[in-house]
């Protein structure tokens, strides 16, 4: 059976020259290939997914004019022997696929598929042979549609220098290249360039630099009592200052050389100036007068701390440049600080400084947003509390949570483990003025507990069921026309920290939350429950 225009012989060869060697993967993949072509409709202007990187994407290369350099190829490691053809406009193909329950007959290849001996121990001519009695019979077929996200061919995007390399990469993988992020696979030291003193500086011993200009901030510390600069950046040096610089053990200081300036070059000050200007968004102020190239952050009120971590994080790959911040997602009090930033160097490089500025794009990188003054509406769930068989003790701990965030309770009720009590509590609650409703209990796995399809009939959308937190794992979250949902398990009648007060907090400041955001506080969200429990001054949701 021939192989395309090949015999099975001159495929062999075929497959030698581009390949190294007939590989058995690669003449299997002929076959393949050729089976999806002959199902699809004469004309058809098709690309290729091959769904392992093993061999079969050359049999592509060799019998196609699908590539990876032209993009018309994509291998997606999903570790199956198969390989779709598809029209390249509607996404409909043909996938076709090495069929282990053919292999019976054919035990060489089942044996090299399921790598069932050493590579040592196979005898290749007699695996070609069977290869070649076999043909397209070891394989089956079946038409697909390609998804959406998976058509056409995806733009690179603006192209950019990396500050650090020099060379040129796709914007869009961030604020330096991925080679200088690490994911290069050389030995040997990070291509980064060494910092050292910029020629435009000159060293003078310190005796000499009365009547000079300091450059920079001189810290003088004190170890337990104080640090704070003994010299500022712009301040002329006196002969009292040289006798202070020599106890710190400052026997030189940067001057700029005659004749010369910093072009090209930007003061680590007024670096700072500009990322606090950038950095600051609404609800934050930073220090008027860096100190160092330090700029620090502060909630201009209480709330929500937002992060652009996404910034965040390209800011800080860049060279000469940091960025510390508190953990974001948290309340954060009026007038405490939350971050710094710094630039490194006395003068940075100009490019770098704009490299930075750039890397935090056009929004603000920080924001405090206002946590909203809640009229909460509680509803308990349980037929044993209805009943009067136990008392509730749900609606003092949930009162006690929201008046810390500024919150009050309009209206609670108790209602049975019956969905149509529940959903007929809602709406009380609703009737009430309530904009936050707030459940506890009947969130759990029990036939019993129905206080999800309860608030599902009353009407309940946008549901989020179950986050990666412990305590608090059956958390949920929803809403009913604009009236926010929060459902408590249990759990938050016995632990004094739960689930509950990592999210309230973001509901109240407005924030959406998404399975996205849910599933990243996986880390972080396994509390430790601690005798004393001191959080938020802990790892709990960090």
């Amino acid at each position: 059976m021939n192989i395309g225009p090949y015999s099975f012989e001159e495929f062999l060869d075929k497959a030698a020259a581009f390949h190294g060697n007939p590989a058995p993967g690669l003449i299997i993949g002929g076959y393949m290939v050729e089976r999806a072509k002959s199902l699809l409709p004469d004309g058809t202007l098709f690309e290729a997914l091959v769904e392992t990187p093993k061999c079969l994407p050359d049999a592509v290369q060799l019998l196609s004019l699908c590539s990876t350099g032209n993009g018309w190829m994509r291998v997606l490691n999903l570790g199956r022997y198969a390989v779709t053809l598809y029209d390249k406009y509607t996404g409909q193909g043909v996938r076709v696929h090495l069929d282990l329950a053919k292999l019976e007959a054919w035990p060489e290849i089942k044996s090299w598929l399921l790598k069932l001996k050493p590579k040592a121990e196979q005898d290749k001519s007699k695996l070609l042979e069977e290869i070649r009695r076999a043909g397209d019979s070891i394989l089956s077929d079946g038409p697909v549609t390609i998804s959406p996200r998976h058509l056409g061919k995806k733009n690179m995007g603006p192209v950019g220098i990396c500050p650090i390399c020099r060379e040129a990469y796709p914007a869009n993988d961030g604020s330096i290249c991925r080679g200088c992020r690490g994911e290069e696979p050389f030995a040997g030291a990070a291509n980064e360039p060494e910092r050292q003193c910029p020629p435009e500086l000159l060293a003078v011993p310190v005796d000499e630099a009365v009547g000079r200009v300091a450059l920079h901030d001189m810290t003088r510390i004190v170890p337990g009592l104080t640090k704070e600069p003994a010299v500022l950046a712009g301040q002329v040096i006196s002969a009292a200052d040289v006798e202070v610089l020599k106890k710190m053990g400052r026997f030189t200081v940067y001057v700029a050389a005659a004749g010369e300036d910093a072009a090209g070059l930007v003061h680590e000050d007024e670096a700072g100036r500009a990322f606090g200007r950038a950095m600051a968004g609404e609800g934050v102020y930073c220090s008027e007068t860096p100190r160092e190239g330090k700029v620090t952050f502060f909630a201009g009120r209480d709330g929500l701390l937002c992060i652009d971590r996404q910034a965040l994080l390209c800011f800080n790959q860049l060279p000469d440049v940091i960025c510390a911040t508190r953990q974001g997602d948290l309340v954060v009090e009026k007038d405490r600080p939350f971050a710094a930033s710094r630039a490194i160097p006395l003068l940075m490089p100009r490019a770098s400084f704009e490299a930075a500025l750039a890397a935090l794009g056009d929004g603000p990188l920080f924001q405090v947003l206002p946590l909203r003054r809640a009229s909460a509406g509680i509803l308990v769930t349980g037929t044993e509390v209805a009943g009067g068989m136990i008392e509730d003790k749900f609606i003092p701990v949930v009162r006690d949570k929201l008046a810390a965030l500024g919150g009050t309770v309009v209206a609670s009720d108790i209602r049975p483990d019956d969905r149509r009590e529940i959903a007929l509590g809602v709406r009380g609650l609703l009737d009430a003025g309530a904009d936050l409703i707030v459940t506890t209990a009947g969130l759990s796995v029990d036939p019993g507990d129905v206080t999800r399809l309860g608030l599902l009939d009353a009407g309940l959308t946008d549901m989020l069921y179950g986050m990666p937190v412990l305590p608090g794992s059956m958390m949920l979250l929803g809403r009913i026309g604009e009236t926010q949902v929060v459902g408590i398990p249990a759990c938050a009648l016995f632990h004094k920290t739960t689930a509950l007060d990592l999210l309230l907090p973001r509901v109240l400041a407005g924030v959406r939350i998404t399975r996205g955001d849910l599933a990243a506080m996986g880390e972080g969200g396994f509390c430790l429950q601690c005798k004393a429990c001191t959080f938020p001054k802990c790892p709990f949701g960090k």
